[in-house]
């Protein structure tokens, strides 16, 4: 590792995905329950209720 390099250098932001207009909605993966994101959708899809729970989670973790 050269001095130019950071040690913790930030993960990429991901654009978010647009909430979908009308179905198919993919399921939360915690609850399972429907999400406001289209099924094509890739990746970690949470509710909006799994959402603020990992957030105050992670918020609280260090």
């Amino acid at each position: 590792m050269d001095e130019d390099t950071p040690y913790c250098a930030p993960a990429e932001v991901k654009a978010a995905t647009a909430p979908a207009a009308e179905g198919p909605y993919a399921e939360c993966v915690l609850c399972r329950k429907p999400t406001e994101y289209p099924e094509s959708t890739r990746g970690i899809t949470l509710c909006p209720v799994c959402a603020w729970q990992e957030a105050q989670r992670t918020a609280c973790s260090g």
